[in-house]
């Protein structure tokens, strides 16, 4: 559908703007009036990985006048491959202030203001309210329904946009006008199901793909251009090169949103029975450094199993161990590999997977079987940084 233009036009446009945007300018549905509307625009951007670096990146070379940036984290070794806003040299550094300097780089007349803060139930409708649009990069359940609620509170646009692999998705939600998030995922997936990027993994330039699609949505939405994704899920599959569109509706029967709620317990990082399960049965890398040297020994005998996929084993293991994938617990398959007479250990990349399959275990009879909190990533760290981690 059309929309009217989000943001009314800047006064005027310096002559140095005017030489910057030309391309733009000369773009009849732009023009200096649209050019005008994307300098007075504030778009807030939350997460500046790897969907937000490319979104920053373009959002100030467009000429947007404020941006915000929602990050908490550190720039690590391994974002380099996607999150393009950051290289080499920022190791280490606050990824806000590695995107500021960068999108200075780019566009020094884009006023940038850095929120270097995890977006929660107490700040999240007072940072929207300085913002026009809310742009989210983000990659984990509980912070896309949190960003949803509040801007569905708060009466404002926003695009999202996730990607996996090989796929990603764009849309636009605002709820005064179409669908919003809750309408085309009503309730999270259950814990574990769906795999994060940093367990499932990411074609780097898969974001570049679905962040300038989601960037181009904002421009469209801030100058009142074109037909928004509003009502549309844009579906990308880079492998098979193809692009689809479905068509979103408001839920009917949806619950209208009063509040904020608890997230994480709404979507929880593991099952009840997997948090049951690793209750009083988990032990530290530190632990299991002691039990391989008694093992080898002789004075502790058991079986120290690896639940993630091979290809995450062809980066970094602990020493001792064989592969199981979670899958195999999931179908049944492993639980005929797993000895009768002998303690069971298990261990994924963080804790997540193999308190799962734990829960799995203990429900097949094998009560004494526990797992290792922080996976291999707390092995890499703690006992064998010479190992790489991802």
């Amino acid at each position: 559908m059309a929309l009217p233009p989000l943001v009314e036009p800047a006064a005027d446009l310096t002559t140095e703007e005017v030489r910057r945007y030309s391309r733009h300018l000369i773009i009849p549905d732009v023009g200096m009036d649209g050019q005008k509307r994307l300098k007075n625009a504030k778009v807030l951007v939350i997460g500046a990985g790897g969907l937000g670096s490319p979104a920053l990146l373009y959002l100030a070379a467009a000429g947007v006048g404020t941006l915000g940036i929602v990050e908490f984290d550190t720039v690590d070794e391994s974002n380099l491959q996607r999150q393009i806003i950051h290289g080499q040299s920022d190791i280490g550094k606050s990824k806000a202030l590695s995107a500021k300097e960068s999108i200075a780089e780019v566009n020094p007349l884009v006023n940038v203001i850095v929120h270097d803060t995890r977006l929660d139930n107490d700040n999240v409708l007072e940072i929207f309210a300085d913002y026009d649009l809310i742009v989210d990069g983000t990659d984990n359940f509980a912070t896309r329904y949190l960003v949803n609620d509040a801007a569905v509170l708060s009466h404002k646009p926003y695009v999202w946009g996730s990607i996996f692999r090989f796929e990603g998705q764009v849309s636009v939600f605002w709820a005064d006008h179409g669908p919003q998030y809750r309408d085309l995922y009503p309730s999270p997936p259950p814990p574990g199901m769906v795999p994060s990027c940093a367990e499932g993994g990411v074609l780097g330039v898969l974001c570049a793909s679905i962040g300038s699609i989601m960037v181009t949505e904002a421009i469209k939405l801030i100058t009142g251009i074109g037909d928004p994704l509003i009502g549309r899920l844009m579906v990308y599959d880079a492998l098979e090169m193809s692009y689809k569109t479905l068509k979103l509706r408001k839920d009917p029967n949806g619950e209208p949103i009063t509040g904020l709620i608890d997230y994480d317990d709404f979507c929880g990082a593991i099952t009840d029975e997997a948090a049951d399960a690793a209750a009083g049965n988990t032990i530290t890398v530190k632990q299991l450094e002691e039990w391989l040297a008694d093992r080898e020994s002789g004075k502790r005998d058991f079986e120290l199993i690896d639940v993630r996929e091979a290809v995450e084993r062809e980066i970094n293991k602990i020493p001792g161990s064989v592969l199981i994938p979670k899958g195999d617990f999931q179908n049944g398959s492993a639980l005929g590999k797993l000895p009768q007479d002998k303690q069971v250990v298990l261990y994924c990349k963080a804790g997540t997977r193999s308190a799962e399959c734990l829960a799995i275990v203990h429900g097949a009879g094998l009560a004494d079987a526990v797992h290792v909190g922080g996976g291999v990533s707390a092995w890499v760290s703690q006992i064998d940084p010479a190992q790489p981690a991802y």
